[in-house]
């Protein structure tokens, strides 16, 4: 018998669809209301206005027998004003527009055998859908889906698709959670690329949202006040209520989102963004509650696995119980092993970076060997605030990493990739690092193929509010030095402009060259490497005992990229993962741009170098990585 959660999420939000004839069910919370109604708009009709009834704790409702999925609708409060439905599951016409009744049954599912995939054989793949493929569709990332299979990707990952205002958007500025995107294509259309990741073993994880609503479409504060709280500030104004009066209403409302997802579009995953803006005083934390729900729910049929993206370092909500099983969140973005990268490959030291610099050398070994380099010491780039918790007793797969995604990337004035950043030596070098350590690996798209276009931040605002946002965004950089003067900030990409969208976009036919080829091989081949040797392992691994060292002769006073001959230094880091029954993992590597001859090699157990057979008997050239095992 198929469970009734692999079809449909059964919720208070949005209209319920009774038995055939009876009608549909349509509910709105508005407790800032005196007065709900709602429209509804049958095909070739006018529209028919229903006054709703007023139920218990700030819900109003009304069945409507006529109504019908394909069925058009709004809802009309005190003001005069008519919003889209919270829940709503479509919007057709953009997030000013009606809702659309949707039958969440009416898709044929073909994967109801599928119970996922292990969290440590995951390699994520994350795409924004608009940006991915030509098409900026859920179709056009179907139509390449096997090209990740065959490179060795497990599980891709969605930037948001709640819908937003516009056509174009990173995502972030959703305001209806529950309806994908109009612009991407209709909520099947997500179903089928998910029914068909599934089909070829891959795993689907979607960005949630659930620090902030974005500045245009949100109609909350119109019906809805204690949605917000002001006790709270977020970069985005009054945070939302999850431990004040009607709060329950509230972390209800995404509770069912987070399940939502995973029941009725089969998601494996979720990765919740930025959730160092939620503020919550109660107890249980929502981020608790909500992993509780999940772990309990759809959890306990198939692999669900949660991701934090957390700059607050939070230790506690990746911990795992007897068995090594996560009894809150699977991992949390690393975006300390990232920042240690970003400055050993190109030495810029502006910013968030300043707090890695001459250290990140260091700081790689303990986000390699601990997860979090900050576990509790203050941050320069924070004013010497306090960040992170110990994170040593944590099992390695419980940190994501990457070179590139979304935000370090689109982040950027520019919106540079690494492949613009620095030379093909040490980003193969880099790569080599990320793909073999012991942590879940993240690509972002195109990096595989080394695309070099640009992903700058983009937003299709109304005419109000966009001129804000590219100010605003301007404004951000003006303490970096590069941008202090008001005329360079000028040259910052317009976030309105079509074409900063279209200079994220994929071109894939541009990126079968033989460069590009190369590139894909070579991820190719590091990908198939770590599902043969390297996740076997990770279940072996002696959790709180691996350890690094960086050789006293290696030197960090480089100024890179622009040293000269004196200052042409290795950068030398030695890691080891010791295994439950003897032998380990071990990395020699060389993030320098200059030779080191000084070492001891393993004559034995090498499974990949950058460097070949590593020629001259234990020298590690410059932008060097090597990785041996050894099986007790």
């Amino acid at each position: 018998m198929i469970s009734d959660c692999y079809l449909s999420h059964r919720m208070d939000f949005g209209p319920r669809l009774l038995p055939e004839g009876d009608g549909v069910c349509f509910r709105l919370w508005a407790p800032s209301a005196e007065k709900v109604e709602i429209g509804l708009l049958k095909k070739d009709e006018a529209w028919r206005i229903y006054s709703m009834d007023r139920a218990a704790s700030g819900w109003f409702q009304l069945t409507v027998i006529e109504a019908e999925p394909g069925d058009l609708y709004q809802f009309r409060v005190d003001t005069g004003l008519w919003v889209p439905d919270p829940a709503s599951r479509f919007q057709p016409e953009d997030v000013h527009g009606p809702s659309e009744v949707v039958s969440p049954a009416a898709f044929a599912w073909e994967d109801l055998s599928w119970k996922g995939r292990p969290w440590e054989e995951a390699v994520i793949y994350e795409l924004h859908v608009g940006a991915f493929s030509r098409e900026g569709t859920f179709q056009g990332v179907s139509s390449h889906l096997q090209r990740l299979a065959d490179l060795g990707v497990t599980a891709i990952e969605l930037m948001p698709v709640a819908s937003f205002p516009g056509k174009r958007n990173w995502g972030y500025d959703g305001v209806l959670p529950f309806a994908p995107e109009s612009c991407y294509g209709r909520p099947e259309d997500l179903k089928r690329l998910i029914q068909q990741a599934h089909h070829l073993g891959m795993m689907v994880f979607l960005d949630v949202v659930y620090n902030h609503f974005g500045p245009e479409g949100n109609y909350l504060y119109e019906y809805g006040k204690t949605f917000f709280s002001s006790r709270h500030k977020t970069p985005w104004g009054d945070a939302i209520n999850y431990d004040g009066p009607g709060s329950r209403t509230v972390r209800d409302f995404f509770i069912h989102n987070a399940l939502y997802w995973l029941e009725e579009f089969h998601l494996d995953g979720l990765r919740l963004d930025a959730v160092h803006s939620i503020f919550d005083d109660s107890s249980p934390h929502i981020l608790k509650e909500i992993a509780g729900e999940v772990h309990n729910g759809p959890g306990k049929e198939r692999h669900i696995h949660l991701v934090l993206e957390n700059d607050a370092n939070e230790a506690c909500y990746l911990e795992r119980d007897s068995g090594g099983r996560p009894y809150w969140y699977a991992a949390q973005w690393n975006d300390d092993i990232h920042h240690s990268l970003h400055c050993l490959l190109t030495g810029e030291d502006d910013g968030y970076y300043g707090d890695y610099g001459e250290s990140a050398l260091y700081y790689l070994g303990r986000c390699l060997t601990e997860g979090f380099a900050y576990q509790g010491e203050p941050s320069p780039y924070r004013d010497g605030q306090k960040r992170g918790e110990s994170s040593k007793h944590l099992p390695l797969t419980s940190f994501v990493s990457f070179l590139q995604n979304h935000d370090q990337v689109g982040n950027r004035a520019f919106g540079e990739r690494l492949s613009r950043l620095t030379s093909q030596k040490p980003l193969r070098a880099a790569v080599a690092l990320v793909l073999l350590a012991p942590s879940i690996p993240l690509l972002f798209m195109g990096e595989e193929a080394g695309a070099d276009n640009f992903f700058p931040f983009f937003c299709d605002f109304g005419a109000d509010l966009a001129p804000l946002v590219t100010e605003g965004r301007r404004r951000e950089f003006a303490y970096f030095e590069a941008f202090k003067d008001p005329e360079a900030r000028r040259a910052i990409p317009d976030p309105a402009d079509p074409r900063t969208f279209q200079e994220a976009v994929l071109d894939w036919d541009r990126l079968k060259a033989p460069h590009n080829l190369e590139w894909l091989d070579y991820y190719r081949c590091l990908l198939s490497l770590r599902q043969r040797v390297i996740v076997p392992m990770l279940g072996q691994m002696v959790t709180g005992k691996a350890g690094y060292r960086v050789p006293a002769a290696t030197r960090e006073s480089v100024v890179f990229p622009y040293y000269n001959a004196a200052e042409v230094r290795a950068k030398v880091l030695l890691a080891d993962w010791p295994l439950q029954k003897g032998g380990s993992l071990k990395l020699y590597a060389n993030l320098g741009p200059g030779d080191y001859g000084e070492i001891e090699v393993p004559e034995k157990g090498l499974i990949f170098s950058t460097a070949g057979d590593m020629p001259g008997g234990g020298t590690l050239p410059a932008w060097s990585v090597s990785w041996f095992a050894e099986q007790g």
